[in-house]
């Protein structure tokens, strides 16, 4: 979330007005973050834009340059820094080099893997300021949430939330 504007957080009655009001914001250009629902809604996750998450690529980036850095070192070491001829074979001998960059490269893509993934989902986060809302924990039992962020100023989304059937429009800074 932004720290410069103040996200809104909306609560509804039923689910249709939810819908209604989540299909409003995102025609006038503004940004829906997230629903919460005491049940499923079908049709409100195709309102949601999904965010990219660069889980995969920095495990590719992790593993291919530890494999690449790790083969580097064995060819350097075997090559230039202490060459040791045995039977004449060659010195360079790739074969031999693959299983430990292999290795290292798994090694080094699953503890970025694990480091990425608790990045994009957040964690490690004790606090919310989501969950300091009076109003959150009604949306386990019989209220509709929805929290959006405006695209400039917020009064004319809270006006346009009230219109759609808002019973409650509040701000949450981050």
């Amino acid at each position: 979330m932004s720290g410069s504007r103040p996200h809104l957080l909306a609560e509804f009655e039923t689910a249709e007005a939810l819908l209604r009001a989540t299909r409003l914001g995102h025609a006038d250009g503004h940004s829906p973050v997230d629903a919460f629902t005491p049940f499923p809604v079908e049709d409100l996750a195709g309102l949601f834009a999904p965010t990219r998450r660069w889980v995969r690529p920095a495990m590719a980036m992790a593993g291919f340059g530890a494999a690449g850095l790790m083969y580097a070192l064995q060819w350097y070491s075997a090559v230039h820094a202490y060459p040791l001829n045995s039977g004449g074979r060659p010195l360079h001998s790739w074969p031999v080099f693959l299983l430990v960059p292999f290795e290292v490269g798994i090694l080094a893509a699953a503890l970025a893997g694990f480091v990425a993934m608790l990045s994009a989902c957040g964690l490690p986060r004790l606090h919310h300021p989501l969950h300091a809302m009076p109003q959150f924990e009604r949306a386990s039992q019989d209220r509709f949430l929805l929290l959006i962020a405006p695209k400039d100023d917020p009064r004319a989304l809270r006006v346009l939330l009230e219109g759609a059937g808002a019973r409650l429009v509040s701000e949450m800074h981050s």
